[in-house]
């Protein structure tokens, strides 16, 4: 009876061995690069819970020696944070709404379809990502006021859409240039015409890039500053978590425990947004840089 040797492990083992060494450096750099950029919201969580006092005497150090949870309702309350945290879910909400509508029919239209200037168009769209706001904030205040929107939310959502589209259309451009034709064409078939196709058949395919789209203009809009502030200076209630953290700001003093529990109270929805999205927000950017 023959004897079948059994396959020798040694040479495989000492491989991975070897490659673990070799990425050991390199993980133990990014986990103090992950930690070093971790810090800053663990001091603001921990001084959330600190005491006025403690919050000097403390200095960096993220772990309060007393908790105090009523920091958060006192910054609920003292800032408006209920209107300002509605605003800003509208703003935010509405701004997706309108970037996914344009964005993914503009990249649609850039991936699959072929007319005379389309490289010069694609150019001239990519020397407007390049363009510093500073310049352009003024004529697009002059735009909303001559239309009557200033101090609206309608305003900040049309003025922060804008921001985003290039970006997002060349997302979308990418993601659908890597998806097979086969599927419009058997749409065709079927007698699909030009936006059924889209509708029907591309759009719902391409979830993934619709969350990772979403998700950085939910964060953009979410965080945005600028923009709100520019276009509801007049209009104090229109102001959104970002802008009304200012009222934390004193001319002679600050209440800082309440201004890290606003910034937190700020952070957890959008956290949680990309917690739940993740998945989605990976494949999305995996797929657009495939082309």
């Amino acid at each position: 009876m023959a004897l079948i040797s059994a396959p020798r492990r040694g040479p495989v083992r000492r491989g991975a061995f070897r490659r673990g060494l070799r990425m050991g450096p390199t993980h133990l750099v990014l986990l103090v690069c992950g930690l070093l950029w971790l810090f800053p919201f663990l001091w603001t969580l921990g001084s959330s819970l600190k005491s006025p006092d403690g919050f000097f005497s403390q200095g960096l150090d993220p772990i309060p020696k007393d908790v105090h949870p009523g920091n958060y309702a006192a910054a609920w309350s003292e800032a408006s944070f209920g209107r300002f945290f509605l605003n800003t879910v509208l703003i935010a909400g509405g701004t997706v709404v309108v970037t996914l509508a344009a964005t993914s029919m503009a990249g649609y239209v850039l991936a699959r379809t072929r007319f005379p200037g389309r490289r010069i168009a694609i150019g001239l769209i990519s020397v407007t990502m390049f363009l510093p706001h500073g310049y352009t904030i003024i004529p697009i205040f002059d735009i909303i006021r001559r239309l009557g929107l200033l101090n609206s939310l309608w305003s900040v959502i049309i003025v922060q859409s804008s921001s985003g589209l290039v970006f997002a259309t060349f997302l979308f451009m990418g993601y659908f240039s890597t998806m097979d034709r086969e599927l419009e064409d058997a749409a065709r078939v079927d007698g699909a015409g030009f936006h059924q196709t889209f509708w029907r058949v591309m759009l719902p395919l391409s979830g993934p890039m619709l969350a990772t789209v979403g998700l950085f203009t939910c964060i953009s809009a979410w965080n945005s500053f600028f923009i709100p502030l520019v276009f509801t200076l007049s209009r104090p209630d229109l102001h959104t978590l970002s802008v009304g953290m200012y009222s934390f700001l004193g001319q002679n003093s600050t209440d800082w425990t309440l201004l890290c529990a606003g910034s937190v109270i700020t952070l957890i929805p959008i956290i949680v947004v990309f917690l739940l999205l993740q998945r989605y927000f990976v494949n999305g950017l995996a797929g657009a840089v495939k082309q």
